[in-house]
């Protein structure tokens, strides 16, 4: 059984930081993707970031690009989400999921491919 928890979030003024924490357990994550995605209210989830286990590949949508940088520890079995220049409009939850199966770029942005969900963090940026 895969779990999967997230931390980080919490309140914070336009313009500010917030480090977000995936930790993963249950399973060797090795061949897996760990992505992050968020829900605002009244609006559908929404993919933000991935990164592969192995390797250098990561991919973001166009609306964090540049300022949200997703990393791996594989030695902690963790995944973060580095945010920067917050706006009021990434205010949402935030959850990481992982998935098995192989993606590259945009194919990766797919949640129906994620087999495993966090329970979320609530990320709010005031303005």
């Amino acid at each position: 059984q895969v779990q999967l928890v997230e931390s980080g979030g919490g309140l914070v003024q336009a313009g500010g930081s917030l480090r977000l924490s995936c930790a993963a357990s249950g399973r060797s994550f090795s061949t897996y993707y760990m992505g992050w995605f968020r829900q605002a209210p009244g609006k559908e989830r929404e993919f933000v970031a991935v990164v592969r286990w192995i390797g250098s590949m990561t991919y973001y949508a166009d609306s964090v690009k540049g300022r949200f940088t997703i990393s791996r520890d594989n030695a902690k079995n963790s995944v973060y989400l580095q945010m920067n220049s917050l706006k009021p409009e990434d205010t949402a939850v935030y959850y990481c999921a992982t998935r098995a199966s192989y993606c590259s770029g945009y194919g990766c942005s797919d949640s129906n491919e994620y087999n495993y969900w966090g329970q979320g963090t609530q990320v709010t940026v005031s303005s």
